[in-house]
């Protein structure tokens, strides 16, 4: 097929850009409204992060999720009996097929298809050129989904000297990172307080690595994945917490927030780890299970940022220098969109880091084009995905009417508005706020048997599934069974401390989607 013959494409055909998590609930959420998504994959394998063999993936073999399997699940397909609380990358990847053969997706998708090119013509279509195995394609659509995923390009930063590094194993980003066995007795430098930097410290640390050095720029607080048997993110990301976010100053939340973590999982320098800012907020929250304990047992030592290098000389802001044999960047990814043509970039101030999107999802001036899970998202992704595709398949549809190019450019606004603040955004408040768009956000009030676990327990995907469109008649059952999981909510008895957050939510937790 030749790029100057472009073919058109059938009105319910929709491109759908990557066929990992987000892809693939987007082409399932499509499809279930009439619409026939055309997934277009550059790996040979589905499974976007999942699938370690990807050039772009950041999971190495044997890695485990770092939420739990109830949250690392959309809503409509469990893990199989048997699976562990923490999913290994093996078993995401099979999970992630399954749902593509489960909801018929096998036949839509196009692997080892790189997209080249996406436009706009002139009769306000999008054009796409790809290529694969059988040649180049040029094709127009009148819809398309980009869900390539956030961290597909690395971003190590400027250090002075990095480039004069000899150490024997070189300088990596953690996403290269591919088991510990290669660093066994070696002097380590893990760069970065993310989760995955501290995991692989972690990791190294733990599996025979002569000398771990962790360094950041700022100490977070850290929380382990379980807390009294129940994951974290069961008990941190909940409606309730969303919820006061929107009637309770930021003091007031901060404070809070850090006295539940410090109550749960005690201060960095408890352990031996810097102090952290008083204001959470300031100081930012990671997770891992070992890091602090291997701080506290000495297997880890932890240093402020790096002042510069000199060959095999690592020196610290504190003076400290420390000889490496390896160096490894946990410090984040850039956003890869380079195929975009240079009119779609500018509309959406694309610059590596940062797009400007109603709700990170739509502009007012690309009628027809989504962007899916291309933030920087803190906690569980797979039940916010699945929110925001539910939310393009209903515009997308016609089910649901797209926003008000008045609504859309007020959220634009807002987003360039917010450029320099927080680069993340929370789990839960991202999915309430999709939830809302897609009209599925449950009434409290119409749900009075289920108030404490829809309240209080995890924002699972299948507490979307009560109310609005795609409900089904198991959502309750499955629900509470969610919220039960690993004994965190064994009854609806309110404990003093909910009943008191419950009566401080209420107006807002029985409101409904505008």
């Amino acid at each position: 097929m030749q790029d100057d013959h472009p073919v058109k494409m059938p009105e319910t055909a929709v491109a759908v850009i990557g066929a990992g998590p987000g892809g693939l609930a987007a082409s399932r959420w499509l499809g279930a409204h009439g619409l026939v998504p055309a997934i277009m994959e550059a790996a040979p394998r589905l499974g976007g992060q999942w699938n370690a063999a990807s050039a772009t993936s950041a999971t190495w073999p044997g890695m485990r999720t770092n939420t739990s399997r109830i949250m690392t699940a959309f809503s409509d397909l469990d893990h199989a009996p048997g699976t562990p609380t923490y999913v290994r990358q093996e078993e995401m990847l099979n999970y992630l097929e399954r749902y593509a053969f489960t909801f018929g997706l096998l036949p839509h998708l196009r692997l080892g298809t790189r997209v080249e090119w996406l436009e706009r013509t002139a009769e306000g279509a999008w054009l796409i050129r790809s290529i694969s195995d059988q040649g180049t394609r040029a094709e127009i659509f009148r819809q398309v989904v980009i869900a390539t995923g956030r961290h597909n390009l690395p971003q190590v930063p400027e250090i002075p000297g990095l480039s004069s590094f000899d150490g024997a194993l070189g300088v990596a980003h953690t996403a290269q990172y591919a088991g510990a066995e290669r660093y066994r007795g070696r002097k380590l430098v893990v760069a970065g307080c993310s989760i995955s930097a501290l995991e692989i410290a972690s990791d190294l640390a733990l599996g025979g690595a002569g000398n771990v050095v962790s360094t950041n720029h700022r100490q977070r607080y850290i929380l382990p994945k379980l807390i009294a048997g129940v994951p974290t993110d069961h008990l941190m990301f909940t409606r309730a917490a969303a919820l006061l976010g929107e009637v309770l100053p930021s003091e007031e939340l901060a404070a809070g927030m850090k006295s539940t973590v410090v109550k749960a999982a005690g201060r960095p320098d408890q352990f031996g780890a810097p102090a952290a800012a008083e204001n959470i907020f300031a100081a930012g929250i990671s997770q891992s299970q070992h890091f602090l304990a291997a701080v506290a047992e000495g297997r880890i030592a932890v240093r402020p940022w790096i002042e510069r290098i000199e060959g095999r000389t690592v020196r610290f802001s504190d003076g400290y220098t420390f000889e490496a044999d390896g160096l490894l960047f946990g410090t984040g990814f850039r956003l890869s969109l380079p195929w975009l043509s240079k009119e779609i970039a500018e509309t959406i101030g694309h610059d590596g880091s940062h797009l400007d999107l109603h709700d990170h999802t739509f502009h007012p001036d690309l009628p027809g084009l989504a962007f899916l899970g291309l933030y920087d998202l803190i906690g569980p992704y797979f039940p916010v995905l699945e929110l925001q595709a539910r939310w393009i398949a209903y515009c997308l549809a016609g089910q649901l009417p797209l926003p008000s190019p008045e609504t859309m450019r007020a959220g634009v606004e807002k987003a360039r508005a917010m450029r320099s603040g927080p680069p993340s955004l929370a789990m839960h408040v991202a999915a309430l706020m999709f939830a809302r768009n897609a009209g599925v956000e449950p009434d409290l009030a119409a749900w009075p048997e289920l108030q404490r676990p829809l309240l209080f327990g995890p924002l699972s995907p299948v507490s979307f599934r009560l109310d609005g469109p795609d409900a089904y008649l198991n959502a309750p059952v499955k629900m509470r069974m969610a919220a039960a999981a690993f004994g965190a909510i064994q009854d609806d008895c309110f404990t003093p401390e909910e009943e008191s957050l419950r009566r401080l939510v209420g107006p807002r937790a029985t409101r409904t989607a505008a």
